[in-house]
């Protein structure tokens, strides 16, 4: 391994660096977690199994989109589901006098 002062490199150099280390280690990450998977579907199909069925399917479970509960007075494709941050459409509504009643689906 090359041996280098980091105090020499100048703030892009480091920032550079700093971006190739994270990259090497999410690769290394990566590459163990495949071998380690590799070997138990190894040891899954000599004992007459898929890996899927011995620890459940690969599939996550995923979550239904929240129902809408504001609509866009003019476009009806346009909805929120009164989570997360406010759309503008539903703000501006508000700052036009507005309540979250009018705009509230029925």
């Amino acid at each position: 391994m090359a041996e280098f002062d980091v105090e020499t490199l100048s703030l892009k150099e480091l920032k550079s660096l700093q971006k190739d280390l994270a990259k090497a280690i999410s690769n290394f990450e990566d590459r163990k977690k495949s071998d380690a998977r590799s070997k138990l579907e190894g040891i899954a199909k000599e004992m007459g199994y898929s890996l899927a069925e011995l620890i459940g399917t690969d599939v996550k479970p995923t979550r239904a989109p929240a129902a809408a509960k504001y609509r866009h007075p003019d476009n009806s494709d346009l909805t929120w589901s009164g989570r997360v941050r406010k759309p503008l459409w539903f703000v501006a509504a508000l700052d036009a006098g507005k309540s979250p009643e009018d705009l509230a689906v029925n």
